[in-house]
Formats: C-alpha cells, structure tokens, sequence
C-alpha cells in the first residue's frame, strides 16, 4: 500500500490491529497493573524483549494507541506521552539538560516555556540564551559558541512568529546539538518539523489533537533512542498521561484535518478582514503577505493555522470593551476548540510574566490572542464587527 495521506492517518494511526472484542475504537482501559500467568513472560515485557504493559506509570493500551497515532502522524520513530502539554516540554527539557549545559531558545515562547528558561533551568546551573525570535544570524552564531539543545517554537505563542526550522536545525547539527520544535500551533496537518531536520517534536495535545477543549495531556514524537531518554525520566518522575484523557484525545485526532481544513480557510479570512479594519492596529498572522515571516511560513506550512492574534488600537480599556462585547467566543485561557477562544497575553499565554516582560518580548497589553473554531465563518466576522463598533 502507497504511503497513507495524513487524514487516513490520523483515523487509522495506532489502529491497525483488532482490538478486543472485536471493538472498532480504542478500548479505555483503566487497570493500574497486568497480571502474568508466569514469570517467564512477565520478565520479558519488563525488560523490554515482549511485548506488553505492567504498570500503567509506565505504558497503557490506550495511551499507546495515542502515541502510535502521532507517530505516524509527524513520521516519527515513536512517541510518548504526557498529563500536559507542559509535562512533555518539562520534561523533555530537564531530561537532556543537566548541570554544565547550554540551551538556545528563542525570546517568544510560551510562557510557561519561558518561566522554565527564566527562572527554572538557572537554578540548576543550566545555561540559558534566549535569542531575538526572527534574528537567524543571531540564533546561528549563538548555536556555534555551543549548544546542546536548541528549543523552537513556530509559530510563535502569541505573536505568530515564524522561524527557519530546517536552517537552525542544519546550525543545530554541526554542534551536536538536540533540536525540538514545540508544534502544537501549527499541528501536523500545518507541518511536520522532523522532516525539516528536528529531533523532537512536542505537543500540547489539549489543544488542536484534542480539539474540543474537554481532555489534557502532552506529547513527544522523534528519534526512538531520544524518546527512550525522556521515557526513562517521565516513567520516575511520574507525569503520565491516563487512559480517559488519552481516549478522548485520539477520538478528537480522528477529525484533525477536518477541523484544520476549516480553521486555516477561516482565520485566513479574519485576518484579511481584521488587517482592513481602522480600529485595529496590527494583525499577526503568518498567511499574510505582509506577515514578516510569510516567505519562511510559506516555505515550511502547508496551512497557515487557526490562531491569530491582534492589536487594537487603544488601551487595556478598549480591549475589555472589544473582548466582552464579543458573543461567539469563550474568554478562555485555551487555543484550538472546535469553538472560537480569546482573551488578552496577560490572562493567557503569558500570565505568569509581568507587564514589563510582556513588552521586552514585543507583547503589547492592546493584544488579544484568537483561535478561530469551526463555527460559520459569516457569523464570526459579523461577531467581530459589532463588537469593533463598540470601541
């Protein structure tokens, strides 16, 4: 059979075998332990030369059939996963960053990324240099002084900014260095980073995966021998993702270019709308030309995504106004539901900074985060234009 396109993928990924019962979902199954009828085997699974589960800290039926899925989604040697998406960059990031040694990131990262570049991986005498986003020759040069782990985010959480990812992974490889890309804005429909060079590719699979805003967890695809280091320390540490939340995430999966499909149609629209509009001050959003990552985004995207975010024009006034006078949206600290998401960087993405730190990463408190859903695209630009006109 001819390579599967990724709409069949994300159906059938991690499904190809029957399941009990001859059952045609993933059964959720929620046993701590599996029993043996002998030792023989059960030692084999548990070092590895069977196949099968012991703990469920460890591995799960059901969990697996999630990692197997974004595996063949993001063409990856294998996959793990995680309670959060926060646990799969917390712990992909301390699994390879030990005292002694030197990360390269970018300034604009979530911010919950940010905190541990900031404040957690000093502490233990990692070295942390963050760069100026769309600053390439910096990154490079910064890479070249060493670096054993280079940390991407494209686009960018919450200003849209895009970055060469097979440029600085070629930099990455001359040092030897890990290269992980957090995907979870454009998710694997948009762009697959490991094809562009990457080692890792992580995910907040609350978001797009799940797509309905009712699980959490994380994920980790890339190179087999990488995903066996952070197994290694998430199976101690102990941030496992569980089979309901796991369930709900693959059912969500199977309608991700779907819903992606429509997404990208939408904000591609809102943001040629929003960009017009004389109450708003600017529009990020890599599908426009005059977006200042469009070539890269272009190069390396085959969509450009449901997220987008907007300055009006005004103050943290204006955007309250805006923001509640909108009635399609939730006013949620969330991205990538089947339903329309907003809110201000200092709610959202970024709450944990200061107002000052917002500003040094270029997030001003006029910006408002979007996350277009599925819902009629006419009815979400007219949401949008009475609420302007109420500003």
């Amino acid at each position: 059979m001819t390579q599967l396109k990724k709409g069949t993928l994300a159906v059938w990924g991690g499904e190809t075998e029957r399941f009990p019962y001859g059952a045609t979902t993933p059964p959720i199954v929620n046993s701590v332990t599996y029993a043996y009828e002998n030792l023989d085997d059960w030692y084999a699974v548990a070092i590895g030369k069977q196949e099968g589960h012991i703990y469920s800290r460890n591995t799960n039926p059901t969990v697996r059939v999630l990692e197997e899925k974004i595996a063949a989604l993001e063409g990856a040697e294998a996959a793990i996963s995680f309670a959060t998406g926060m646990g799969a960059i917390s712990n992909t990031l301390f699994a390879f960053l030990t005292a002694g040694k030197r990360v390269v990131s970018l300034k604009d990262t979530y911010g919950g990324t940010s905190r541990i570049f900031l404040d957690f991986l000093p502490s233990y005498n990692v070295e942390v240099k963050l760069c100026d986003t769309t600053n390439h020759e910096a990154l490079e040069a910064e890479i070249a002084k060493g670096c054993d782990l280079l940390y991407l985010e494209t686009p960018t959480n919450p200003t849209l900014k895009v970055v060469d990812i097979k440029r600085l992974a070629a930099a990455a490889k001359k040092v030897g260095a890990v290269v992980v890309v957090d995907n979870t804005f454009a998710t694997p429909i948009n762009q697959t980073p490991l094809s562009l060079g990457a080692d890792l590719v992580v995910h907040s699979a609350t978001k797009y995966l799940c797509g309905h805003s009712d699980a959490m967890g994380g994920l980790l695809a890339g190179k087999a021998d990488l995903i066996r280091k952070v197994y290694q320390f998430r199976e101690i540490n102990g941030a496992s993702l569980q089979a309901d939340p796991a369930y709900l995430i693959v059912r969500g999966m199977k309608t991700l270019e779907l819903r992606i499909e429509r997404q990208n149609a939408s904000a591609m629209k809102i943001a040629t709308f929003l960009k017009a509009h004389p109450k708003i001050d600017d529009v990020f959003y890599p599908g426009l030309e005059s977006h200042s990552g469009h070539a890269i985004a272009k190069s390396q995207m085959s969509g450009f995504g449901g997220m987008m975010s907007f300055a009006l024009k005004g103050d943290y006034e204006s955007v309250k106004t805006f923001l509640h006078g909108l009635k399609l949206v939730h006013l949620a600290a969330s991205l990538g539901s089947v339903s329309t998401l907003a809110g201000p960087p200092r709610t959202t993405s970024h709450v944990e900074l200061t107002t000052a730190q917002r500003a040094q990463l270029g997030i001003p408190e006029s910006l408002i985060r979007y996350s277009v859903g599925i819902e009629n695209l006419d009815d979400l630009l007219a949401d949008l234009t009475q609420a302007l006109n109420r500003i």
